[in-house]
This record gives C-alpha cells, sequence and structure tokens, in this order.
C-alpha cells in the first residue's frame, strides 16, 4: 500500500486493529500535529517542576519507590533518581520479544502518555514516537513482570534505549542503543523527574500482547469453522445440524454467527445426502457451540483490552489543570490479566474441539469408509504407508499443552517488594501464556487443516461424490499449490511450518 494512513496517536480512541497495524508495520505511527496537543503534553512537566521549587512531596519524584516511599529524597538527587529505575529494573530474563510484539508494546506506552497526565515532556513522546518511525526497537526480555506496579522490568528497557543504554534491534541487526542515537544524530535523553516512572509503571507489555492475541484468536475462530465444515464434507456429516431454526432457539449471537458460515460452507444444491448417523458426534454437531463460546467472548475482551490501552496507567496521574498530584494504583493490570486467563481457556477449547475431529478423520472406525489414517496409497503399498498418524499424535501434544496452560495467571499473584505490592495481577504472564495457547492452537489447526483437505481430497474420488460448495472449492483450491495429497508417506513439517506461517499472515481470505 502506498502512502496508508497513519495511525494518529492523540486523543482519538485506539482499536486493536490501529496497534496491530503499527506493529506489523502497515500504517505509521504519528502525533497530532496542533500546537494544542504539544502544550497539553508539556503543561504536565511544568507543573512538576512548580511542584519541585516549592518542594512538594511527589511519590517517585522526590521519594524513593515503591516500600521506599516512605524515603525521601533530597532536591540535589532528585536529577539522578530517573536513572537509577531503570537501571536496577535491568534484570529482566527469558526470550526477547519479537519485534512485532516490541512494537505493540511501543504503540501502547505511546497512547498511555498522550493522555497528557504523567507529567512528561512533549520531547519524550516524540521521541517515542520516532522510535516506532525509525523501527528502532528495545530489546526486550519477556519475564520478570509481576503486572503491579505495571510492566516494570521489561519497560525498563524502553527507558533505558530512550536515554542511551542497553542494546536495540536496528535495521535488522543487534546494536548499542548509544550507537544508533549516533547515527542518526539523537542526543538521548536524560530522563527528568517522574518520566522513567511514566515509561515504566504501566501496562503497556501486557496490553501490547493482548492485542496481538486478539487478533490471533479472531482469526484462528473463523479457520476452526472453515476446518469444521471441511471436516463436515470428509466425515459426510449432517449439515442439518446448522439449521437457523435450531440457532434461533438458544440465540447466543456469536453461536448463531459460527453456525451460519458453516450453513454458508456447506450450502448443497438438493436434498441432503444420506447420513452415516442422525445425530454427529459432539466434535462435530457442537462445532457452534464450542467455537460460538469464543465468537460471543469476544466482545468483552476487546472492551478490557481497548479501554485498558486508551488510558492512562501509571502513577501518580498528574493533572496540572488542577494542580494535583493523583496518587493511586492504575498500573494495575487485572483487566487485561483476566481477558488473557479467558482467551487461554476459549483457545485451549477450539484446540481440544479441532484435535477430536482430526482424530474421528485417522479412524476407520469414525470416519465412514475413509483410508486408516487418512493415507492415499494404492492397495499394493497400503500396509507400508501410514498416511497421518504422526500428524494426529503430534497435534494430541499440542492440544494437551495448551489444556495444561488453560490454568489462570491470575490467581498466583505474590507479595513482593517488601509487601508493598502485596497483591499483583499476573497480567504479563496472562498474555505471554495467551500467546503460547495461541501457538500451539495454530499448531493443531494446521494439522487439521492438511488432514481434513486430504479427507476431502479422499472422499471426492469417490464415485458419485457430490461437488463442493463453493466456499470450499475456493479453499481447496488455494490450499492446492502448497499441499498435494499424501499419496506415499513423506516428512510433513515443512508442510505444518508453511501452513503456520500462512495462518499467521492470515492469508487466507474466510468470511466477510
Amino acid at each position: 500500500m502506498n502512502n496508508p494512513d497513519p495511525v494518529i496517536f492523540g486523543d482519538n480512541h485506539l482499536r486493536i486493529e490501529d496497534v496491530l497495524a503499527v506493529a506489523e508495520q502497515r500504517r505509521p505511527a504519528r502525533l497530532p500535529g496542533d500546537p494544542a496537543f504539544r502544550t497539553r503534553i508539556a503543561r504536565g512537566a511544568e507543573f512538576l517542576d512548580t511542584l519541585l521549587d516549592r518542594e512538594g512531596v511527589i511519590y517517585g519524584v522526590t521519594t524513593g519507590y515503591g516500600d521506599s516511599c516512605v524515603v525521601a529524597v533530597p532536591l540535589q538527587q532528585v536529577e539522578a533518581l530517573p536513572r537509577h529505575l531503570y537501571t536496577f529494573h535491568g534484570c529482566g530474563l527469558g526470550r526477547l520479544l519479537e519485534p512485532e510484539a516490541t512494537r505493540a508494546v511501543l504503540a501502547a506506552r505511546l497512547r498511555s502518555l498522550t493522555h497528557g497526565v504523567s507529567g512528561v515532556r512533549f520531547e519524550l513522546v516524540e521521541r517515542l514516537q520516532q522510535f516506532l518511525a525509525h523501527d528502532l526497537l528495545p530489546l526486550i526480555p519477556e519475564e520478570g513482570s509481576v503486572g503491579a506496579s505495571g510492566d516494570l522490568t521489561p519497560l525498563s528497557y524502553v527507558a533505558a534505549t530512550l536515554s542511551g543504554e542497553r542494546e536495540v534491534l536496528f535495521r535488522g541487526e543487534r546494536r548499542s542503543a548509544a550507537e544508533v542515537h549516533r547515527e542518526l544524530g539523537w542526543e538521548p535523553l536524560v530522563l527528568r523527574p517522574k518520566e522513567a516512572l511514566a515509561l515504566m509503571n504501566g501496562t503497556a507489555v501486557m496490553t501490547g500482547l493482548a492485542c496481538l492475541a486478539y487478533a490471533r484468536a479472531d482469526y484462528l475462530l473463523q479457520l476452526a469453522t472453515r476446518i469444521s465444515a471441511l471436516n463436515l464434507v470428509a466425515l459426510e456429516g449432517n449439515p442439518e445440524h446448522f439449521d437457523e431454526r435450531l440457532f434461533a432457539a438458544k440465540p447466543h449471537p456469536g453461536q448463531a454467527q459460527v453456525a451460519a458460515w458453516l450453513r454458508q460452507d456447506l450450502a448443497i444444491d438438493g436434498p441432503t445426502p444420506p447420513l452415516h448417523r442422525l445425530q454427529d458426534r459432539y466434535s462435530l454437531r457442537c462445532a457452534p457451540h464450542v467455537l460460538g463460546v469464543l465468537a460471543d467472548s469476544l466482545g468483552l475482551l476487546r472492551q478490557f483490552i481497548e479501554t485498558e490501552l486508551n488510558s492512562a496507567n501509571d502513577n501518580p496521574i498528574i493533572d496540572a489543570e488542577n494542580e494535583r498530584v493523583l496518587h493511586g494504583g492504575h498500573f494495575y493490570g487485572g483487566h487485561i490479566a483476566f481477558a488473557m486467563d479467558s482467551l487461554k481457556n476459549l483457545v485451549g477449547n477450539l484446540a481440544d474441539l479441532l484435535d477430536r475431529q482430526l482424530a474421528l478423520l485417522v479412524d476407520q472406525r469414525y470416519n465412514h469408509g475413509l483410508p486408516s489414517n487418512l493415507s492415499g496409497a494404492p492397495a499394493e503399498t497400503a500396509m507400508i504407508n501410514h498416511g497421518f498418524k504422526a500428524v494426529q499424535i503430534g497435534a494430541s501434544a499440542w492440544t494437551a499443552e495448551a489444556l495444561k496452560n488453560t490454568l489462570p495467571a491470575s490467581v498466583f499473584s505474590r507479595s513482593t517488594e517488601c509487601h508493598n505490592q502485596d497483591k499483583v495481577s499476573m497480567g504479563t504472564i496472562a498474555a505471554r501464556d495467551a500467546l503460547r495457547s495461541l501457538e500451539l492452537a495454530e499448531q493443531v489447526a494446521a494439522a487439521t487443516l492438511l488432514a481434513a483437505n486430504q479427507g476431502v481430497w479422499l472422499r471426492q474420488r469417490e464415485a458419485g461424490a457430490r461437488p463442493l460448495p463453493e466456499p470450499l472449492a475456493a479453499m481447496r483450491a488455494q490450499l492446492a499449490a502448497d499441499f498435494p495429497p499424501v499419496v506415499e508417506d513423506r516428512a510433513l513439517e515443512g508442510e505444518l511450518r508453511l501452513c503456520l506461517a500462512r495462518i499467521r499472515a492470515r492469508a487466507w481470505r474466510l468470511y466477510a
């Protein structure tokens, strides 16, 4: 796309899709150009300066942090305090966030600061936007946050790199932040009182990750519906299970939407073909009831995520207009924790549904005449070919891990930091868990999609096979180039990985 419309980070409400567009570099991030915006941002920092002149007591500015809030910091040490905050929090471990996730984190932090109640200079907000514009990405370890006081440790890497310290990813290379600042002709920021706290004491990591998780779950819902339709054809199931009148009797909107998608996919001219069973097994018959829970939950999850995204979620809040400093707990990530713990449960059930469908496909006792393990081998070599046997074992392993992962992180609050942070959200762990659950569920979806594709191909070879409805025929045509039928056994890892890449790129247009 040439010159895409920018995502404006100002007073406007950002949607999950806006963060996703910035994270995937489909749209640039911009600040409003009007002078009033710049003035509003600057007013908070100016108000803090007047308080310092009057020797006002402000948490994290003239006091220590956390439990050390009772420790007074003399004015001659106030300027040094921000660097100490991001320095002692430089203890993150685990894998580094992927570039897409890091951009989402930067976008979430930028939106919080643009409320103008964090007490930071306009220059800091502008530099954060320039990090996105130049794709200068702090290298952020993903582990070390308990989700209150916000994402302190991971966000310390944002504060440090804005100050020219630690390492960044720039133009595909891992480099020192100081070196990249020199290359761009920038002076590293010297963070002023409250600015390190404003960058770090918030929910940007969990919220950025939640935006990515939501988008992946939304697409996976539609893909799981399409896979279920393919499996209905492969297993010669009963399309009347999705009758519109049936779902009018139990009118959950998301459940009805999944049933409508299935009706659209399974549209067959003429009478329903002879049925093997009056009632299909639950993994087919109840697909709308399983997937519909996710469909019906997406609105609530969006509300939680977008409210957090569009909030000022640091502490204290600087109300320059009324000349007040409001000490509170907006760094607490409870809503994101609940949303992501819920998403783990929903995604685990989706994976389990697809795994059960795959188990039916490969088993001659239940697949209504398809070859064992969906092997396409001719009779003379059928006894040495095993088709999708190992793929089904793998899918079972991935499903089990996704189900194990449904244990909510938010119930594992730990008292930390000298019992100052004695009730914490674990929202960042929940968000990371949700992304892992999605990764596993996408692997199950890839396995089941390739098996469903094989099952439909086998069914279509049979004498008198009915033509596929147009949506499924179009899907099969898209799959054909990359995923040929399995006749003789072959290692399918490469094709599974390619299918995963297609899923994560949302390559297949599914439902309007």
